[in-house]
């Protein structure tokens, strides 16, 4: 496999969890928000991946298992969790519903931060693979001086 398969497959993953982790710094800074544009509390986003250049024919697909280049990995969107949202009942609040009850954020911060945690992992791993690379690259321009 060539250097640059690798770097390529590295920088997809640390691109793919930058944006991982811009999400869930967007989820825990909404945890609490229970009005936002659109009239309603904060929907938790998330965002989905796939393979960089999924093969579109049967025929790719087979090229692809014989050739077994690795691809690397890209976010593909950004959704929103559709679990419903918590009440809380709080009749004082501006936000409160005609029972008294307010809608809450779908965000668990719990869940938010083992994600940012997981997230994190796998960037500083993607990071190691990257400089391993670039350490592999500067050894092999060194041998053949």
């Amino acid at each position: 496999m060539a250097f640059m398969n690798l770097l390529d497959i590295s920088g997809s993953a640390l691109t793919a969890s930058r944006l991982r982790m811009d999400v869930i710094s967007e989820n825990i800074a909404n945890a609490q928000t229970t009005r936002t544009e659109n009239g309603g509390p904060y929907r938790r986003k998330m965002v989905t991946y796939e393979c960089a250049d999924t093969p579109s024919t049967f025929q790719s697909m087979v090229d692809e298992k014989l050739a077994a280049e690795p691809r690397g990995v890209k976010a593909t969107g950004i959704v929103e969790d559709q679990t419903p949202f918590p009440e809380k009942y709080d009749p004082t609040s501006p936000d409160a519903d005609a029972r008294g009850y307010v809608r809450r954020p779908n965000v668990d911060l719990m869940k938010e931060t083992v994600d940012m945690m997981a997230v994190a992992r796998t960037y500083n791993t993607n990071l190691t693979a990257l400089e391993t690379v670039k350490d592999m690259a500067a050894k092999a321009l060194e041998m053949g001086r």
